[in-house]
């Protein structure tokens, strides 16, 4: 192909051609003619956008004549954008920023031949991919280079370093690094800065403390850049510095100094960053500042007073700090996630002040804890557009004053404790855009036409309460629906696909789970939407399948879609290429998984439990499964080997193959996911030893291998390192381990010794899809408390070691090992010698069974300091039972028996289940039952009590001994038992 400048040749002079070559062949001085052909080069190097953009359209202006002028157009110091110099018509500036500008800049472009530039700015613009180039090294007059928001990517070349003369740095929006050369290598030598802006550039250094030293700086802003370690607190003390923004630099940590009266502060953002320590006084120093963002950091303390003299504030955000001023001029308050000690335990509290701000726009009070019912105050905050309050444990109803605030776009008062109907009036809020009113406790009757008139409307978000949703129009069409972005009708009564979806085209996210939708989804729902829904949930309906439909239609952004605990018929259905979440769980699906899933490569959870997929998991399976989070295959018919290409490095947490067919060894490519949390293989056919190879899996909590073929002995460590370190759950119950449990593993649990207060409540993982982010609960079956036991959620305080139904010999150092356990099975093994003593250093311990062992001996007193004791069986063992450890058995209970029983409760507070013993000495007419042996002794929940397949007594019998649901009734003496039979 030709060189791209002979394509203007029919169009061009000859004169004009040969300095066209002449620009493309040379790097002298140009002259004026010269810099307006090169203008006019750059511009023709992108191509017209396929739409009339009126950025571009400016460009019209930019002509080239034989016969130039100065009124014919072609004096590029005439064009849209374009300055010159006064002297030699240079050109000294260009601002293409917004021009619709699409395409690379090339190393060769025409543009860094203007050499006499000091002020460009091609920000907001389209340089797909492109990066900066070198030659911009020759614009060596630049005072102001503005490339943000553009496209850019890469790299940031050093040659920007030698732009001495840079008084205005702006890179920011961009997906750009600076690695070599460093943000201190890079902005060593521009000494003249008085803007600094990175923001969103991948920097990952310090922040330079020589900046301190720059006094012309006036505007710093670096959020979003993964900064590092402490800001230098001279920054603060700049002479001439307005606006200093690090926000959302998470490892960035520092402190705020003391403020001097003569700072020229404007905007201060630090929000979501590791800046800590207290707010000082001194703040209300800042008497410029118009915009304050302390919110989402380690701030403690109190919050100062002079807060409130800082009247020119528009924006105050404290997002996680509370708040104890008196301001009057705030138009935007932050007081979410409150970290700081604060009076306001209610919104009564908050009433003189807030009631106050008259000027206020925006009002963010969510997370804080707040109590009590919505105040009346809010009637007086008449230029209010934003109110969130979500997260909260607000009660009542919603104030009638409320509805006066028509100028409102966003109302969040989502997952409070809120009640009474939804008004109607919300019909009158012609500017909303967001309403949040999910997760509480409304009711009555809400109808869609109050929503048809409210043509800004984006987000609809009503699920969660006790509403009856009501679709009465018939008659949708496009004009009368807002174009929704988000619907959330979950547990909103609806018997029926929602007919007003029918003509919803730019949905993202639709919410449906928890109704009683019946049958097929109608044809026209897999038609909507298709290229901007990103989430869908119809979970927990009674939908049987896609309407003329095997497959997913072509959704282009699909990343979420939860169809689970639904009726669904026939072969799993292959999701759209770019899901990351597939639920699908909890149907009536048959057949064989269908090897196209795994074209599926965005996949990041897979949910295919309970159902009835059988066959063997297809070949490509295993590649699939290394860019998984969370695969649950459990509960279905599958058989054969499970996958064995776990690759180094991948990111599965969870892998769930329990209540299946598999057989063979456990894979040993598994010891490469060094990301696994739980591991779940029960109820299969698996055939192996114990998989000690698993041991250095660092993040391993939940270790579920019971009613398998496993078998010998369990070896231990074979190397001086931890082995199993998080381990707090494991369950090899009923296999064919033998021999002693070794000690050395259960020294190096340290999960089960020690409480990590930094943990969450409960396991889980977070999907980030698009700008939200998925919480997904990790779950469990396990035997808990002597029945199985389906764990929702797994708290991060649960500690459990099951061996049971094995042949285990010698109890090793189980107890001592393992102080924080709640829950001890070593039943049906052999176990030999005494109960151990030390059992009274599991303070935590809820359940013990040590039946059906050998063991002999006395029950220990230690057990009388077990305070959360609630399940105890030591049945079938060769245990003493007299009156000074447990209980005295006699033909005829006396007093002093029935103290020594009453006592052992007393000491036991807390027990409410079951103690079981068996003593083979005992004969039938020294049991206190008549014609029946004591086989167990229940003190607990009458509920539970046909769960545990205990047998002899009948309930009759526990009747007639006096028993009541969760109490202990003192037995009847012989005379009046005689008369109850």
């Amino acid at each position: 192909m030709a060189p791209s400048c002979f394509q203007y040749s029919t169009f061009l002079p000859k004169l004009f051609l040969f300095k066209l070559l002449l620009l493309t062949c040379t790097q002298s001085l140009l002259t004026h003619d010269d810099e307006c052909m090169a203008l006019y080069l750059f511009k023709q190097s992108f191509p017209r956008p396929p739409f009339e953009a009126p950025g571009f359209q400016k460009f019209d202006s930019w002509k080239i004549t034989s016969n130039a002028s100065n009124d014919d157009g072609s004096d590029c110091c005439l064009w849209d954008g374009v300055a010159c110099s006064d002297e030699e018509d240079h050109v000294i500036g260009l601002d293409l920023s917004g021009r619709y500008l699409r395409g690379h800049i090339k190393s060769n472009n025409t543009l860094f031949n203007l050499v006499h530039l000091q002020m460009l700015s091609l920000a907001m613009n389209d340089f797909t991919e492109s990066q900066i180039p070198s030659q911009i090294s020759r614009l060596k007059q630049l005072r102001t280079l503005n490339l943000s928001e553009s496209g850019l990517s890469g790299q940031i070349p050093t040659e920007i370093s030698h732009l001495i003369r840079l008084s205005s740095l702006d890179l920011s929006g961009n997906s750009l690094k600076l690695q070599s050369p460093s943000l201190e290598k890079l902005v060593q030598n521009l000494t003249r800065l008085e803007e600094l802006h990175l923001s969103e550039v991948e920097i990952s250094s310090s922040v330079p403390h020589f900046l301190a030293n720059f006094s012309s700086l006036r505007s710093i802003k670096v959020r979003y850049c993964l900064l590092q370690n402490e800001f230098p607190m001279a920054i603060f003390q700049l002479p001439k510095l307005k606006v200093l923004d690090v926000a959302f630099n998470t490892n960035l940590t520092g402190f705020l100094p003391e403020f001097q009266n003569h700072s020229l502060l404007d905007y201060l953002s630090l929000g979501s960053t590791g800046f800590s320590g207290g707010i000082p006084i001194s703040i209300e120093n800042l008497h410029r500042l118009t915009a304050l963002s302390l919110g989402k950091c380690y701030f403690s303390g109190i919050i100062p007073g002079s807060l409130a003299n800082m009247t020119q504030l528009t924006t105050l955000d404290l997002v996680g700090v509370g708040n104890q001023n008196n301001g009057k001029q705030h138009k935007t308050i932050h007081l979410s996630k409150n970290n700081f000690t604060s009076t306001f335990l209610s919104l009564t509290g908050l009433t003189d002040w807030l009631s106050k701000l008259t000027n206020l726009n925006e009002l963010h009070l969510s997370q804080m804890n707040l109590s009590g019912e919505i105040p009346t105050f809010f009637a007086n905050l008449t230029k209010l557009s934003i109110v969130t309050m979500g997260r909260n444990s607000l009660s009542g109803r919603i104030p009638s004053s409320f509805m006066n605030l028509t100028r409102l776009s966003m109302i969040d008062l989502g997952q409070n404790c809120l009640q009474g109907t939804i008004s109607s009036s919300f019909s009158s809020f012609k500017s909303l855009r967001i309403l949040s009113l999910e997760s509480n406790n409304f009711s009555g009757r809400v109808e869609v036409d109050w929503f048809l008139g409210l043509d800004k409307l984006e987000d609809l978000i009503l699920g969660g309460n006790k509403i009856s949703f009501v679709a009465s129009t018939k008659n949708y069409t496009n004009d009368t629906l807002p174009e929704l972005r988000a619907v959330d009708l979950s547990s909103c009564s609806l018997k029926e696909y929602p007919a007003f979806l029918r003509f919803q085209q730019k949905l993202r996210i639709l919410f449906l789970n928890r109704n009683q939708i019946h049958g097929l989804i109608p044809d026209w729902g897999w038609n909507n939407s298709r290229e901007t829904l990103e989430m869908i949930n119809l979970s927990k309906n009674f939908i049987t399948g896609f309407h003329q439909h095997q497959h997913f239609p072509s959704w282009t952004r699909l990343k979420y879609f939860d169809i689970g605990d639904n009726l669904l018929q026939g072969r799993l259905p292959v999701p759209p290429r770019t899901t990351e979440v597939y639920v699908v769980e909890n149907n009536h699906l048959e057949g064989e998984i269908s090897p196209l899933i795994c074209q599926v490569k965005s996949l990041q959870c897979l949910y295919l439990s309970s159902n009835n997929i059988t066959g063997i998991l297809p070949p490509c399976f295993g590649s699939l499964s290394n860019s998984l989070f969370e695969l649950d295959l459990s509960e279905n018919k599958l058989q054969g080997t499970m996958m064995n290409s776990f690759k180094q490095g991948n990111p599965l947490k969870i892998l769930d193959l329990s209540e299946n067919q598999f057989v063979g060894q456990v894979s040993r490519s598994l010891k490469n996911c060094t990301n696994l949390e739980i591991l779940s293989l029960g109820y299969n056919s698996f055939q192996d030893v114990f998989p000690f190879w698993l041991g250095p899996l660092v993040e391993l909590q939940v270790l579920i291998l019971k009613f398998n073929n496993f078998y010998g002995v369990v070896q231990g460590m074979t190397t001086g390192n931890p082995q199993f370190p998080k381990l707090r759950i494991i369950d090899l119950s009923n296999n064919g381990f033998s021999g002693q449990f070794p000690d050395k593993y259960l020294q190096s649990w340290k999960a089960m010794k020690f409480i990590d207060d930094g943990k969450s409540l409960y396991m889980y993982s977070e999907v980030p899809i698009e700008d939200l982010t998925m919480v997904l609960s990790y779950t469990m079956t396990i035997t808990y408390k002597g029945s199985k036991t389906n764990f929702d959620r797994i708290l991060n305080l649960l500690v459990a070691i099951d061996l049971s139904c094995n042949k285990f010999e010698e109890k090793s150092s189980i107890v001592t090992g393992s102080s924080r356990l709640q829950s001890l099975n070593l039943s049906h093994n052999h176990f030999t010698g005494h109960v151990l003593s030390s059992l009274e250093n599991l303070k935590y311990l809820e359940s013990l069974d040590l039946s059906r062992n050998k063991l002999s001996g006395e029950i220990p007193q230690q057990l009388l300091q077990l305070d959360f004791l609630a399940i105890l069986n030591v049945s079938f063992n060769h245990l003493n039972t007299s009156r000074h450890t447990l209980i005295h058995l006699t033909t005829t209970p006396n007093r002093e028996s029935w103290t020594v029983w009453k006592t052992f409760i007393q000491g036991m507070p807390k027990l409410k289940g079951v103690i079981t013993f068996t003593n083979k000495h005992m004969s039938m007419s020294e049991s206190f039952l008549p014609r029946e042996r004591v086989d167990w002794i229940w003190v607990g929940n009458w509920d539970c009590f046909w769960e545990l397949s205990i047998c002899k007594v009948q309930r009759l019998v526990i009747e007639r001994l006096g028993m009541t649901k969760d109490k202990w009734v003192r037995p009847l003496s012989n005379r009046r038992r005689n008369q109850a039979l």
